[in-house]
């Protein structure tokens, strides 16, 4: 294949573009709108079976019955997950495992953002519950079906907005320190990065390579907490040395995960940040953010994953 060049306008079909994924096998978080939805519809497009997953099932389904509809692609099934609650994460775990053997990419997509202080049944900051332990906990569990696919992937979707905070893990709950939901969503989104770097450490030598992605800005579901002065806060807020931010469709929104998924170019990497379907870092390509220093520091990581597993009580060595 020749060298490909994609940037923030490029779609899911584009990146796709002359990509057989017949065979492979995909379960994906957060399906029932937005980036998950479009995500879902482009890999079944190019012959993959997707597991769709969402808190609301019948919604989740409607989607399902439209991709199908759209591509022609049987190959696709639904199953509930809240990922705020660990029992359903390891039902949904077991339920899968006991169906297949083999899982070629997860895609970690579902989220919350900017939400008012809730707590899970186990005193966790939802945000924190939802975007980063809940996904921990399910990569975890179906790791065994990842190296038996190996080379196989899994991709973290994260935010530019992971530079709003790194994870405070004296009070990564909020229990002491006053609520901010633009600090807790950014630390979930640092987070979403760590778990990729240093699952990665972890899997690479499996074969199993990770990533971590700002998808780009896209009003989709994930927004519904914010107020119209909250997004003209992170709108208006750019420093001139920055690029504008511009809003995006949910096709091009959901490239740059699908694209870290999928592209032939990132054969045998991991533990990146991309943006824009191309590799970003500490040091971006231009037109880029870029990603945080601490986001990617492998001691910070490993801080992370050990922190992780004590919220969970059980440890994943997963090599």
């Amino acid at each position: 294949m020749s060298e490909r060049q994609f940037d923030a306008t490029s779609t899911t079909d584009q990146v796709l573009d002359g990509i057989d994924l017949s065979g492979k096998r995909v379960v994906i978080t957060g399906c029932s709108s937005g980036l998950g939805a479009e995500a879902a519809r482009a890999l079944a497009s190019r012959g993959a079976a997707v597991t769709l997953t969402g808190r609301d099932v019948e919604k989740t389904r409607a989607v399902a019955d439209t991709i199908r509809e759209s591509t022609g692609n049987d190959r696709l099934d639904v199953r509930a997950l809240e990922l705020d609650v660990p029992d359903s994460v390891r039902a949904f775990a077991k339920g899968w495992l006991a169906d297949h053997d083999r899982l070629d990419l997860l895609l970690n997509n579902a989220g919350v953002m900017a939400c008012p202080l809730r707590r899970t049944a186990e005193g966790w900051e939802q945000q924190f519950a939802t975007n980063h332990v809940g996904h921990f906990l399910l990569t975890a569990l179906l790791a065994p079906a990842l190296k038996a696919a190996a080379p196989s992937r899994v991709v973290n979707v994260s935010s530019g907005g992971h530079r709003l905070s790194d994870v405070d893990y004296e009070d990564t709950h909020f229990e002491e320190r006053a609520y901010d939901k633009f600090v807790a969503y950014g630390q979930s989104k640092t987070a979403n990065i760590l778990h990729a770097v240093e699952l990665d450490r972890r899997l690479g030598p499996a074969g199993v390579h990770a990533y971590a992605i700002h998808p780009g800005v896209i009003m989709t579901e994930l927004a519904r907490h914010m107020s119209a002065e909250d997004i003209h806060a992170i709108t208006g807020s750019r420093s001139e040395d920055q690029p504008p931010m511009t809003l995006q469709s949910v096709e091009a929104g959901a490239a740059t995960g699908v694209f870290a998924g999928t592209a032939p170019e990132l054969e045998g990497r991991g533990a990146l940040y991309l943006e824009d379907c191309q590799v970003s870092g500490t040091t971006p390509p231009e037109g880029a953010l870029g990603c945080s220093a601490y986001a990617l520091d492998p001691e910070n990581a490993r801080r992370l994953w050990a922190h992780t597993e004590g919220l969970l009580g059980e440890r994943f060595d997963l090599a």
